[in-house]
């Protein structure tokens, strides 16, 4: 008999803190995002298509760090960064800095398109576009422009204020409190997307506004080439399992660590292909090189979604599963199938810290075929 067409999605909302107050509209907008993309990949649409619909959702809503609602400059405005990466050719896209467009996810995917059309004098298509480059490249090429205010939403505009007022506190000699400083750290649920399609294609997607109170010009993560996703096909010729993951956290030192492509690489060479271990290794070491910079300590989560190849049975249909892990607070997740159409959304939060709990959660989720 044979096996109806299978694919997926699964998105995040970012690893930081999530207010209990705000838990019943993160679900909700992390449901609409999941009924988005699902519907698309019902329509045969690719999945580097499902991940630009599932994060437009995201950045849509005001209550996450991307698009309308995101973080504001040091100056008060919005500025976004956003990547794609398709798990077919490797082709990647990505926006930073951008002000004044509604979807930045949807100007990296055209970034990345673009990239596979023929050049007249043969110049190198562009991996990222930055700043007023990428809104002119945004313009130019179909995607929605809006006024720069018109991504600032009122609660993101309280929080700068309140934030601004604190800062030029510190700035006159008046000690900030840690509790004030856990708060503003808090704040950096990058958004992102992972997806399979019918044609057993992975891709992966970031978005982000960035840190609250960042300076104007800063690029995070989320621009970054295997810094903020990762995408790679299952291979049948070496019988290698696929990969597909997503990043949020302290952009700066995901940067560093390289920390998508590095996952891609540890878990590709990984003898048993454990996953878990893999997850585990990559987040520890991130910990151990942020404490040597003497800094506060620095987040990160992960959602990767893993295709795994039986080596006895190299044509059958590669095994799904869903892996989120994190250093933070928590971390707001959601995932719909085909053959289980109705979003699952979880706001996993790690247990309060004592002597012999792990800084680091980790979460396996099995997604059936059946």
């Amino acid at each position: 008999m044979d096996r109806k067409p299978f694919f997926l999605v699964a998105v995040h909302g970012g690893a930081g803190y999530h207010a209990p107050s705000d838990e019943k509209e993160v679900k909700k907008t992390l449901r609409l995002a999941c009924t988005a993309a699902l519907e698309r990949l019902e329509a045969r649409a690719t999945a580097a298509d499902a991940v630009e619909d599932a994060i437009s959702a995201l950045e849509d809503d005001g209550c996450l760090n991307a698009g309308y609602g995101s973080n504001l400059t040091l100056d008060g405005e919005v500025e976004c960064d956003a990547a794609i990466m398709d798990g077919r050719d490797l082709l990647f896209g990505s926006v930073g800095a951008v002000p004044g467009v509604k979807n930045p996810i949807r100007v990296a995917h055209a970034v990345m398109r673009h990239s596979k059309q023929p050049d007249s004098l043969g110049r190198i298509p562009p991996l990222t576009l930055a700043s007023l480059g990428a809104r002119r490249f945004a313009s130019s090429n179909g995607c929605e422009i809006v006024p720069p205010e018109a991504l600032v939403s009122p609660r993101a505009r309280r929080e700068w204020q309140t934030w601004k007022g604190r800062l030029e506190n510190v700035t006159q000699g008046n000690a900030a409190f840690s509790s004030e400083l856990h708060d503003l750290h808090g704040r950096q649920d990058t958004v992102g997307a992972v997806a399979l399609d019918m044609e057993g294609h992975l891709a992966a997607g970031v978005s982000s506004g960035g840190l609250l109170l960042k300076y104007p010009g800063r690029i995070g993560e989320a621009a970054v080439y295997g810094a903020g996703c990762w995408a790679q096909d299952v291979s049948t010729n070496n019988i290698s399992d696929g990969m597909a993951c997503s990043i949020s956290g302290s952009g700066e030192y995901i940067i560093r660590s390289n920390m998508a492509q590095s996952l891609w690489r540890e878990y590709h060479d990984s003898p048993d292909g454990d996953a878990h271990q893999v997850l585990e290794s990559i987040l520890t070491k991130f910990r151990d090189d942020t404490r040597e910079t003497r800094e506060t300590e620095q987040n990160a989560g992960i959602l990767m979604l893993t295709m795994g190849v039986d080596e006895d049975r190299p044509t059958a249909p590669p095994t799904p599963r869903l892996w989120c892990a994190f250093t933070a607070e928590s971390m707001a997740i959601a995932h719909a199938t085909s053959t289980n159409p109705n979003p699952k959304i979880k706001i996993l939060r790690r247990p309060l810290r004592d002597a012999t709990s792990s800084p680091i959660s980790i979460s396996a989720i099995s997604l059936s075929r059946d």
